[in-house]
Formats: structure tokens, C-alpha cells, sequence
């Protein structure tokens, strides 16, 4: 192996997977969709393409060597030179013997290397991994809609299976497909030379091959597209359940669990059913035509023998030939089986891949400039695509370094109105202004750039507490997510964590969405994540609610601190969080009802006053800016 080596690596850097493109963004026609992803190593499939029809064209001279063979043998014998030996043997037909040797030995063998170097070190490692790659990065833009209505397992398999399934296509159509019809027309061509009559049997073996495709090959990528449908749903539903395992576990729901997975397992059985009855129908009506059409030949051919048109060794190449092309139609139908089936997988990936992505820079975005932190809501209307609910006809003004809190009941807007603000979502009528600057004409990375963001659905990742608390500053020393961490009163636990891998601290693991932690401990994770980032605008929705009171105490004075100077947003049910903020705005079925300061809110009555009369409590000191 290691003698090829320096080989395998020249190939293996043909293509570079990670090269960026100006977009991200495929067609969603299929043949655009491909053409989009091949275009980008069109030079590599050509490649494919040449390798096809010169391995067919070798695979045919090769089978003519059979007749020409026994006719030379023949001859040989009849001149009476059998008793010489090889040594007369080479004599009479050393040129034609070595021209088949190198042939058969040396040039067949370079062709087949080539082809080889071609598929599994440039296409397979390099346009597999460009696909899943470039199909990612435009999936990973989408909005938060996007993930939002999907199961991200579903979404994952179809990135993953982007690369493989249209690279498997490309071959299978350029090394296998391209080469069987070079190899046919070949033979056609051959078969023509020695009669007119065993031509024609193969042109009509090829319109019956045709015909049979035009039946079948519709059915086969239809059933092909269903069944990775469903195979995506099956895959989708088994992450979705081993995900929340501890949810699963904690309600006793494995059967459940087991019932909803069976539920899209016997969908994508049935399918799969539906599947492979046409392509078992497909390969037993082309075993027919081809018995039909090798019976021909062979009769054909024995007739001319015995006619005398023909030599004994013109007939075993005719055989031979077509035998070889009855393997060769059994294997192109299993690979047009996997074709269609690839095709299919493609047309369906295509269909999330390519989707066009959500929310957008428009084309002119600049960079948000921070001024200050002035935040306006404009007559804001959000409705999730309905008609109406959620927030209708909104305005707020939030001065540079105000504290404002967001206060009412469930579902009223609050949480909407913070993901507005981040473009999360775009609104459906009015604008959001920072500084000044509309929000929807500034680069996404900007503006979201400017924002610490800590909720109470805490979002964390299978990786190191060190990762986790530096995810918004990657540049951070340990140091800086220690004392980060030591902020958000989070240092004490995570020093004492260790993962099954020997881990521990800083360097351990903290399960899928942070499940080896409990939800207080995530939340200050998160929190120690805000303090690292530092961002001039700070968002806390729900930041605290799953924090026992003595912790929440503890690490009050140190949240007075992050705010300090900065513009701040609070969404909490808990009021004894933000009864000292600057200005509390009271917000019921997506509209504002009231806001003022707590005293104020108190002094007037109404929704405010309810909530505040059932809780109790408050900051110890008001914030200064």
C-alpha cells in the first residue's frame, strides 16, 4: 500500500471539499440541483465519462481476441505447425499474440486503475463530502422556522445522505449506464460487420431494452422517492424519541415510544413492498427478452457456420459477445435499480436541501453600528402566518441602557417580541429600529453579534463545559470562563463534574442538550455564557426560572453587574426579578396594556397589580446605567 501512496494522494487532492462558493443556495429541479453540485468538479466526472467509454471499448476488443483466438489456433493447426510448439507458435503469430497481451494484461489494467482512482479517491472522498458540506452550510442559514417545524434528525439524515446518494447516481450513470451503451452500440457495430442479420438483432435487443425502461423506470424512481420519504420520517421519529429519552423513561412511554416509531416503520415496510415488486417485475420480463434475443443469435450464427459464411471462430466471438452482454443487462438493470433509487433519494433530499432560505441579507446589508442601544418597535404585527393572534399592531421605544421588562401572562407575545428584536423571525407589517437602523436591512451576523441572549429553555451542546460557556467568544481563555463561571455561581458544581470518558471540569462532557445536568445548573451554564459575551445588549427570558431562590439571591448582585451599561430586555413570570427594573411593560394578546415602573403598575391596579398581589420580593437596589 505504501508504495502507491504518493499515487492516492495526488488523486485525493484533486477536489477540495471545503472550498467556498459565493452561494450556498441549490436550484429545486433535479437536474439543475445536480448540475449545481457537479459543476463545481465537472472536470472529475469527465474523467468518469472518458474511463466509461474506453472500458467499453477495451471490454469489446478484448471478447474479438476469443474468435480471432481460435481462428489463429486453427490455422495453425491446419498448417500442419502444431508439433513445433510455442516456440512455432510465436513464430507464425508473435505480433498478434503480444498486441493481445498488452491488451489484455497492461492496457485493460491502466484503465481500470484509472477508473478505480477516479471514483474512490477523487468522487467518493471528494464530491460525497463537498455535497454534505455545501448542503449544510445552506441548511445551517435557515431560519429558526426551519428547524423549528421539522425533527432534526429527519434533517440531518437528508444532508448526510445529499453527498452519497447523488454521487452514487453520477457514477452509476457515467461508469456503468455510459459504459453498457458504448459497449452495446460496440457490439451492434461488430455483430453488423460479420452480418447484417445479427446486427439487427441487437439494435432490436437494445429498442426492446428501451422500451422496457420507459415502463419501469418511472415506476422505480417514483416508489424510490416514497420510500426515502419514508425511511427519513422512520429515522426521524427514533432521534426525536432518543433524544428526550429521559422524558421517555420518566413517563413509563416505551411502548408508546415503540408504537409511534412502529407507526413509520410499517409506512416505510410498505413502501419498501410497493418498491421492490417493480423491480422484481422489471428484472424477470428483461431475463425474458434477453433469452429471446441470445437464442436468436446463437441460431443466427450456427446458420451462417453452416452455410459457410462464417468461420468456427467468428461464431465462438458472437457467443461470447453476447453472453457477455446478457451479464452486462443484468447488471445494468441492478444498476439502474440503484440509479432510480439514488434519483429518488435525490429528488427527496432536494426538497429540503434546496429549499430557499427563510430570512436573508437583503442585497445592500451593512453592518449594524452600536450607538448606544435605542430599541423601537414600530407598529410590529406578527401572526405566525395566520391571520391574526400574537402581537397586532405593537409600538415600544426602549432608550440607550434602559431596563425594560416584558411582563403577562402566557403566550401573550413576550418571547415573540425578543425574537423579532433578533430577527429570528421577520415581522409581517412595521420595523424594528437599533440606533436607528432597521433591523431587516443589516447583516443577520451583526446584528445578532450585538446580543447576549439567555433563556429558559436552556440550549447547550454535547461538548465540553469549556466549549459550552466560550461558544460566544471563542477566543476565551480558560481563565476568562472560569471567572465567567464564577459570575453565574456556576464554578462550584462544574468543578466537581466528570464524564464516563474520564473527564472532568472544564473538560467534561455534558450530554445532548446538556442532559447530565440538571436545569438549573444548564441555566447557569447559560448564564456564564452571557457574561463571557458581554454583548452591549442583553436578553434574559425566563433567565432565572429554574433556579431555587437562594441561588437566583446569589448571583442577583452579579446580573446587576452584566446589565450595568447595557441596553436590557426581561421576559419573567417570577415579578420579584424585575420589580426593580426601569420600566416595566405589561403586554396581554399581543398588544401593551400598561407600563410604568413597579411602584406605578401597583399604584394603578389592573393586570400588573393581579400578578404581583400572588408573588412577593424584588431587587435590593434599583439598577443604575
Amino acid at each position: 500500500m505504501k508504495l502507491f501512496e504518493p499515487v492516492f494522494r495526488l488523486f485525493e487532492g484533486w477536489i477540495d471539499p471545503f472550498q467556498p462558493r459565493s452561494s450556498y443556495e441549490p436550484p429545486n429541479k433535479l437536474l439543475a440541483y445536480v448540475w449545481f453540485y457537479v459543476s463545481e468538479v465537472r472536470w472529475a466526472f469527465f474523467a468518469l465519462l472518458a474511463y466509461g467509454f474506453l472500458n467499453a471499448v477495451v471490454e469489446a476488443t478484448v471478447f474479438t481476441f476469443v474468435g480471432g483466438l481460435v481462428d489463429l489456433l486453427t490455422q495453425f493447426q491446419e498448417a500442419g505447425l502444431k508439433e513445433t510448439g510455442w516456440a512455432g507458435l510465436v513464430d507464425a503469430f508473435g505480433g498478434t499474440l503480444l498486441y493481445m497481451v498488452l491488451v489484455v494484461a497492461v492496457l485493460r489494467a491502466l484503465v481500470v486503475a484509472w477508473g478505480a482512482l477516479i471514483e474512490e479517491q477523487v468522487i467518493v472522498p471528494g464530491f460525497f463530502v463537498m455535497m454534505r458540506w455545501q448542503s449544510h452550510k445552506h441548511v445551517i442559514a435557515q431560519s429558526l422556522s426551519f428547524f423549528q417545524n421539522d425533527l432534526a434528525g429527519r434533517i440531518s439524515q437528508k444532508v448526510f445522505q445529499s453527498g452519497m446518494a447523488t454521487g452514487d447516481m453520477m457514477i452509476g450513470l457515467l461508469q456503468v449506464i455510459w459504459f453498457i451503451v458504448v459497449y452495446a452500440i460496440t457490439v451492434a457495430g461488430l455483430l453488423a460487420a460479420l452480418d447484417w442479420q445479427l446486427g439487427l438483432v441487437v439494435v432490436i435487443w437494445i429498442a426492446t431494452f428501451i422500451a422496457i425502461a420507459r415502463i419501469y423506470v418511472p415506476r422505480v424512481r417514483d416508489n424510490a422517492r416514497v420510500t426515502a420519504e419514508t425511511a427519513s420520517v422512520m429515522s426521524g421519529r427514533m432521534v426525536d424519541g432518543y433524544t428526550n429519552i429521559q422524558t421517555v423513561k420518566l413517563h413509563g412511554s416505551n411502548s408508546r415510544e415503540d408504537d409511534w416509531v412502529l407507526e413509520s416503520m410499517q409506512a416505510h415496510h410498505h413502501s419498501l413492498k410497493k418498491f421492490t415488486r417493480v423491480l422484481t417485475s422489471m428484472r424477470v420480463v428483461l431475463s425474458i427478452a434477453n433469452g429471446f434475443v441470445i437464442s436468436a443469435i446463437a441460431w443466427i450464427s450456427i446458420d451462417l457456420w453452416l452455410s459457410g459464411s462464417t468461420s468456427i471462430g467468428s461464431v465462438a466471438f458472437v457467443l461470447a459477445l453476447v453472453l457477455r452482454l446478457h451479464l452486462l443487462s443484468g447488471r445494468l438493470l441492478g444498476t439502474l435499480n440503484g440509479f432510480f433509487r439514488n434519483v429518488g433519494t435525490t429528488q427527496n433530499t432536494m426538497e429540503l436541501v434546496a429549499r430557499p432560505l427563510g430570512l436573508v441579507d437583503v442585497p445592500d446589508a451593512k453592518d449594524l453600528v452600536f450607538k448606544g442601544g435605542e430599541i423601537k418597535f414600530e407598529g410590529i404585527g406578527f401572526h405566525y402566518g395566520r391571520e391574526s393572534g400574537i402581537i397586532s399592531d405593537l409600538s415600544l421605544t426602549i432608550k440607550p441602557g434602559e431596563k425594560v421588562g416584558l411582563v403577562g401572562p402566557s403566550g401573550s407575545g413576550k418571547t415573540t417580541l425578543v425574537h423579532l428584536l433578533m430577527r429570528f423571525h421577520d415581522p409581517e407589517h412595521g420595523r424594528i429600529l437599533i440606533d436607528g437602523q432597521d433591523v431587516a436591512k443589516v447583516t443577520q451576523e451583526s446584528l445578532q453579534g450585538n446580543f447576549s441572549l439567555v433563556q429558559q429553555d436552556v440550549q447547550l451542546f454535547h461538548r465540553s463545559v469549556f466549549e459550552n460557556i466560550a461558544y460566544g467568544m471563542p477566543s476565551a481563555s480558560l481563565s476568562d470562563v472560569k471567572e465567567a463561571a464564577r459570575m453565574a455561581n456556576a464554578d462550584e458544581f462544574i468543578v466537581n463534574l466528570e464524564d464516563t470518558g474520564g473527564r472532568s471540569g472544564y473538560d467534561s462532557r455534558v450530554g445532548e442538550r446538556g442532559v447530565k445536568l440538571s436545569g438549573g445548573q444548564r441555566q447557569r451554564i447559560a448564564i456564564a455564557r452571557a457574561f463571557l459575551r458581554n454583548a452591549p445588549i442583553l436578553v434574559l427570558d425566563e433567565a432565572t426560572s429554574q433556579l431555587d431562590s437562594g441561588i437566583e439571591q446569589a448571583i442577583q448582585e452579579n446580573l446587576l453587574k452584566l446589565m450595568k451599561g447595557k441596553t436590557v430586555l426581561v421576559v419573567a413570570h417570577r415579578l420579584s426579578t424585575i420589580a426593580r427594573l426601569d420600566r416595566l411593560v405589561v403586554i396581554d394578546g399581543g398588544e401593551i396594556v400598561d407600563q410604568g415602573t413597579h411602584e406605578e403598575l401597583i399604584a394603578r391596579g389592573g393586570l400588573y397589580s393581579e400578578l404581583w398581589a400572588r408573588q412577593s420580593g424584588g431587587f435590593i437596589e434599583r439598577i443604575e446605567g
